[in-house]
């Protein structure tokens, strides 16, 4: 296929490694699964899965797990052009333990650096950057150089042209926040909190899309209310504030004055964790596609929830066809 990517994804990408067993901590697990993992990666194949023309900018080890890194996401139809080895460091591997309904920490092995925070400016490919209907960008890679300026050298080469989304992507351990866990979002010090804060709001300035939880917004804009966070957002520079609010559903506001609220499809919750990928690879579904903003969020909201119905991310990403039966059966 030629012409410009409906969605570029920029950003962290590892292995996952799920314990088959749940509702017990990782020293009882025996066996696990393999998955591909990584937030960036994950909207880029929940869009591909979508029908979108995808691609992610990131890097791994050279290593094994890199290579099957490759193999899986041409396999999920992502283009891997942009992602490319890195000798001095192992491609990250990530752990969860699973305990539904609530409760699923993450274990994050990125040390002495992770990769995919090895992307430099002067690697990009900026003209297939701007040429992109989406890009997709992420907190993480905010959180250290080269990664930071590459990330706010691509939001930029934008200059206002299409959809540019930061995923403000709030992982405290990454800032230096305390602990080596880390949930679907995580509060933290104020010290990580202060060192992120005037990143996020670079970051922010260059965006037409802000997507975040309650403690995500907290740290990005020093607001936690939704609407409250979704002004501070929309005064941050973007034109669509999204504030997901777990389940309270889901609260987005244009900056033309469109609000919408909507509620969470209601499933039996196997894993929570990717379902907030799933939400973003079908909100730029639903971006692309023209729809208004409540059918566009009501679309992300179906496909998290059948994400979080399933035990891995990436593999667990629905189809068209899955979502729409799903919000069919829905009230």
């Amino acid at each position: 296929m030629t012409g410009p990517y409906d969605l570029i994804a920029m950003g962290r990408l590892g292995v996952d490694l799920y314990p088959l067993q749940t509702g017990v901590s990782l020293a009882q697990v025996e066996t696990f699964g393999k998955f591909l993992g990584g937030s960036a990666a994950n909207v880029a194949v929940a869009a591909a899965r979508l029908g979108r023309r995808t691609a992610l900018i990131s890097r791994t080890g050279d290593d094994p797990f890199g290579r099957y890194l490759h193999d899986a996401l041409r396999d999920f139809g992502v283009d891997d052009r942009w992602v490319t080895p890195v000798a001095a460091y192992p491609t990250p591997v990530t752990f969860c333990e699973i305990h539904p309904p609530d409760d699923f920490p993450l274990y994050f092995y990125r040390r002495p650096k992770a990769p995919d925070l090895e992307i430099h400016p002067h690697e990009l490919d900026l003209d297939a950057v701007r040429a992109a209907r989406i890009l997709w960008t992420t907190g993480t890679g905010l959180s250290e150089e080269p990664s930071r300026t590459a990330t706010l050298e691509a939001l930029a080469s934008r200059a206002g042209s299409g959809t540019t989304v930061v995923d403000l992507d709030w992982r405290p351990v990454f800032w230096g926040g305390e602990g080596g866990a880390s949930g679907a979002g995580g509060r933290s010090g104020p010290a990580a909190v202060a060192a992120a804060r005037p990143h996020y709001a670079a970051a922010l300035a260059h965006a037409t899309v802000a997507v975040g939880n309650a403690d995500e917004c907290e740290v990005a804009t020093g607001e936690r209310e939704p609407h409250a966070a979704a002004r501070a957002l929309l005064a941050a520079g973007v034109e669509l504030a999204v504030v997901k609010q777990g389940p309270e559903g889901v609260l987005a506001v244009h900056r033309d004055g469109t609000t919408v609220s909507v509620p969470p499809v209601e499933v039996d919750v196997v894993n929570g964790l990717g379902a907030g990928d799933a939400f973003g690879g079908a909100l730029c579904h639903g971006l692309l596609a023209g729809w208004d903003l409540e059918r566009t969020v009501r679309y992300a909201g179906a496909a998290g929830a059948l994400v979080a119905s399933r035990l891995a991310c990436s593999s667990a990403m629905p189809t068209r066809d899955e979502v729409e039966r799903l919000l069919e059966g829905s009230p």
